[in-house]
């Protein structure tokens, strides 16, 4: 077996790399406008883009090359680290204040949204702390305080920024990798009734978050106020219909939606490519997220646990941020502030993302060399 032969899941290469360009066709569709009254331009938003769509690109091959192992060894490292950061984020006069919100780190130019890391380092964390901790999951849940002592830190420094979205796709990351893990149900039950408790009391307990909850009942009682955004986005994916508008028609787009190429880009989408494309990008994404737990799957059948966890934790994330962003967009959800993953104009989103997706990448190389090296010895043993 050639020692530096690499293995790559084609379904996810071909499927990140095909959403990463149709994301790259609707941001460039849907920001010319704003990016022309801005800057004078229509292509300033476009070509940011393209540069962190090469870097997410760079950031997948390296983090692919990184044996998972040595990511294991730095995983509390990296978690401190997203911690100390999200402390300083929230300094005055250090982290970057954009639409109200404090999330941003700012160096030589470029910016950062630190919570984007803390994702990453969450998934980390939980699967190596459940690889060491996972078989007294089933008798108590005192194990679980170390964890969720460095949740609640992450949850007070996230409320102070404060971005509610990060929070909550990190909080069902840990929730739904603890379950994964097997913890039983009389115990995964209380825990997840005392973490909706908590979630709820802060949804409501910010005088923001509730104007936001309440529009988000009712948008059409504040059309041209807290339910604004939304009304224009419900008002996209009407005129797109079943077949949509045709790629570049979008009128919504044209200063009436904001964030048309960030947070709303799939309300763009809805408009220009109607029902049919909206269904199809769905698709696609399910279709990540199920081979990504089924290289995790993989994985838990060769007792590489901590890259069964991994593995889950990426998928996880992807499948949940898609569902709430959607969710947002066509209203069954109240605004979160999250990106489409893959899809959205960003820039730490997409190079974290492009983290992810070498992880994936890295886990199914790993259990290819696993096969094959367990093929090679039982064959060895044979012909003895």
């Amino acid at each position: 077996m050639n020692a530096h032969r690499f293995y790559l899941d084609a379904y996810i290469v071909c499927s990140a790399l095909f959403l990463v360009m149709f994301g790259f066709v609707m941001v460039a569709s849907s920001s010319m406008a704003v990016s022309e009254l801005q800057f004078g331009h229509a292509f300033h938003f476009i070509i940011h883009h393209g540069v962190m769509l090469l870097g997410g690109v760079v950031c997948a091959w390296l983090s692919f090359r990184i044996p998972l192992k040595y990511w294991q060894s730095v995983s509390i490292i990296c978690l401190l680290i997203a911690l100390m950061l999200l402390a300083v984020v929230c300094v005055p006069g250090i982290g970057r204040v954009v639409n109200g919100s404090r999330r941003w780190l700012s160096f030589a130019g470029l910016t950062f949204q630190v919570s984007e890391f803390a994702k990453c380092a969450f998934i980390l964390f939980v699967s190596d702390f459940l690889v060491r901790r996972e078989a007294q999951l089933y008798q108590r849940m005192r194990p679980l305080l170390t964890l969720f002592t460095l949740l609640g830190v992450a949850a007070i420094l996230l409320l102070l920024e404060p971005d509610f979205g990060a929070l909550t796709v990190i909080v069902s990351i840990v929730m739904s990798l603890i379950f994964l893990a097997g913890m039983p149900w009389r115990y995964f039950g209380y825990l997840l009734t005392g973490m909706l408790s908590v979630l709820g009391v802060i949804l409501i307990s910010a005088p923001y978050r509730l104007a936001r909850l309440t529009s988000f009942l009712d948008p059409w009682q504040h059309p041209f106020s807290s339910g604004y955004q939304l009304t224009q986005s419900l008002i996209a994916f009407g005129r797109g219909g079943i077949n949509g508008l045709g790629l570049g028609n979008s009128v919504q787009k044209l200063s009436y939606l904001p964030e048309a190429h960030t947070d709303f880009v799939f309300a763009v989408l809805g408009e220009e490519l109607g029902l049919m494309g909206s269904f199809g990008l769905i698709v696609l994404l399910i279709g990540l997220v199920l081979r990504g737990f089924n290289v995790g799957r993989v994985a838990m059948r060769q007792q590489q646990r901590f890259h069964g966890y991994m593995a889950y934790g990426v998928s996880i994330w992807i499948g949940v941020q898609s569902a709430i962003n959607m969710g947002v967009n066509v209203g069954l959800l109240p605004t979160k502030g999250l990106t489409l993953p893959l899809i959205s104009y960003g820039g730490s989103s997409l190079l974290i993302m492009g983290v992810a997706i070498g992880w994936l990448l890295r886990v199914h190389h790993e259990n290819i060399v696993w096969q094959r090296h367990h093929a090679s010895y039982d064959r060895s043993r044979g012909s003895v």
